[in-house]
């Protein structure tokens, strides 16, 4: 008897570390994303390039646009966009290749760091947003 609780206890541990692992690397997802594809524009601290790329740091566009975002992130976007009223004119880059998922921890990540405090998203917010994207050119 005191064997078999020694092993589940055991098992309970090790079951605990891994899971515990799992979800930690998730939650460090958005902000590796964020490092490897948006970083180098939009700056460590998403404060973007003075006249150029445009902040993301208390960004109004954040919440005035949430339903594109997900689509600016897949396919990027092109022309004039105002930003905390002041206007920027840079192509930005889309990352066709980030699953949904990826794209929902990006935005989340960005919505809630770098002063921002947005409403996060969710996979099947996200999932449906990317079906209604206008066709990309």
């Amino acid at each position: 008897m005191r064997k078999n609780r020694l092993v589940m206890v055991a098992m309970g541990a090790f079951a605990l570390t891994t899971l515990t692992q799992c979800f930690t690397r998730k939650k460090d997802e958005g902000k590796r994303l964020y490092e490897q594809h948006c970083q180098s524009c939009h700056m460590e601290d998403g404060s973007g390039l003075k006249g150029l790329i445009p902040p993301l740091a208390q960004a109004d566009y954040l919440q005035t646009h949430r339903d594109e975002l997900p689509c600016i992130i897949r396919h990027g976007m092109d022309g004039s966009v105002v930003v905390n009223g002041v206007e920027y004119n840079k192509e930005m880059p889309g990352v066709e290749n980030l699953r949904e998922d990826h794209i929902t921890n990006l935005l989340n990540y960005i919505q809630t760091n770098f002063d921002n405090n947005n409403e996060r998203y969710t996979m099947q917010e996200v999932e449906k947003l990317l079906e209604e994207c206008p066709p990309h050119r």
